[in-house]
């Protein structure tokens, strides 16, 4: 193995490290995020409110978009990644008012 492969491997091995690292803390933002939006749903079924509130769906993905061109992500990627998350709040906000 060459010394340029061999450092190229090692750097490979450091971007997959931070990588690891940032799916966990990923993971471990979403479980909050949704321990958050449950305690929303409970509260909504308690006072029988709607599950979904497009007002509110429309100013997050305009503020995710805006925070995605700030940080040089792609604002349609970022939109479509928020808009799962709001199905499946919404879909969870149905079930606890089941």
């Amino acid at each position: 193995m060459t010394d340029a492969i061999a450092r190229a491997a090692e750097v490979l091995k450091d971007h997959r490290a931070s990588i690891d690292r940032l799916d966990t803390i990923l993971v471990n933002t979403l479980a909050e995020r949704f321990a958050h939006t449950r305690a929303v749903g409970r509260l909504k079924a308690k006072h029988d409110l709607p599950p979904a509130d497009p007002v509110r769906e429309a100013q997050q993905i305009e503020r995710l978009e805006r925070l995605a061109r700030e940080a040089d992500l792609d604002p349609e990627f970022a939109k479509k990644f928020l808009a799962f998350i709001i199905q499946e709040v919404i879909q969870h906000h149905k079930q606890q008012q089941s």
